[in-house]
């Protein structure tokens, strides 16, 4: 192998750590439930650990559940933030997993990390602009300008920008932060409340409001950005293969010609599906450990 890697996917009920040089070269992947912040982070160490004494990699990646403290100035850095998920604000993932893995390491966002795997060996390949969106508990949008990741004094946030709402919706919104965001009227959460399951037929009305307001999020994206590719993946949208489609017909109507989207299938699934979470942090300890450079 030219480079062997460790990562580590933190999620909302369970988190990935992963051993690998890339898609292809996955030598060891172990789940952790997440539970407590010290119970998971104590598991994950005890894998990194193990891997760092027999396997040597050059470099960790983190890429998690947020939202993130990623201000290298602030006193949080590599923490959790504001999270609803009990007892994790300000877990100290970075430090934890970085000092049990012994070598540098990338943190950023769950969705940051998946673009970046998307761009490197999936749909958004040869692509320095690309967003990859993901639809499940929550909406999370991972935006790649000019080859990496946006960065204020925050990580990207899109999913839980408000937007117009389609006719006639008067559903109130999921979010607990804002109601009727993004998030709070397409994600998982959101069709529970809406039909009672997230199980729903293709022709379900419930369809028609979330593809509205998935393609009111991707207007944002590309008049913000105009990236290459928008995928979407995620639980919600997995299972709905007409969905993307709808998204795409109601994004071009919405821009109504002002601007013209690239040919082909601009608003597309994930090539790397259920993979391009871990290969994500594997992505992202490429750039830690100089693979980028």
């Amino acid at each position: 192998m030219s480079g062997l890697y460790a990562g580590v996917e933190l999620g909302g009920t369970k988190c990935v750590a992963i051993l690998a040089g890339g898609p292809d070269e996955i030598l060891a992947r172990e789940i952790v439930p997440t539970t407590a912040p010290d119970e998971t982070l104590c598991k994950l160490a005890d894998i990194l650990s193990a891997w760092r004494s027999t396997h040597e990699p050059q470099a960790l990646g983190i890429a998690s559940f947020g939202p993130l403290e990623l201000d290298r100035r602030s006193r949080d850095y590599g923490r959790i933030a504001a999270t609803p998920k009990p007892g994790w604000r300000g877990a100290p993932v970075k430090e934890r997993l970085e000092r049990a893995a012994g070598v540098p390491a990338a943190f950023d966002t769950d969705v940051n990390g998946a673009a970046l795997a998307e761009v490197r060996w999936g749909s958004g390949q040869g692509f320095g602009d690309f967003a990859y969106v993901t639809v499940g508990t929550g909406i999370g949008v991972g935006l790649i300008v000019n080859g990496k990741p946006t960065r204020g004094f925050a990580h990207c946030e899109l999913g839980h920008i408000r937007v117009p709402r389609l006719a006639g919706d008067e559903f109130a919104g999921s979010c607990p932060f804002h109601g009727d965001c993004v998030e709070g009227l397409a994600a998982g959460p959101s069709l529970k409340a809406r039909a009672g399951t997230h199980d729903l037929p293709s022709d379900h009305a419930a369809w028609e409001s979330v593809a509205w307001a998935l393609a009111q999020l991707c207007h944002a994206i590309v008049c913000a950005a105009a990236p290459r590719a928008i995928a979407i993946g995620g639980g919600v949208v997995s299972g709905q293969p007409h969905l993307l489609m709808r998204v795409q017909r109601m994004l071009v109507d919405s821009l109504n010609g002002y601007m013209r989207l690239p040919e082909g299938q601009y608003v597309r699934p994930p090539a790397l599906g259920d993979d391009a979470g871990p290969l994500g942090a594997i992505a992202l300890a490429m750039s830690a450990g100089g693979a980028d450079k």
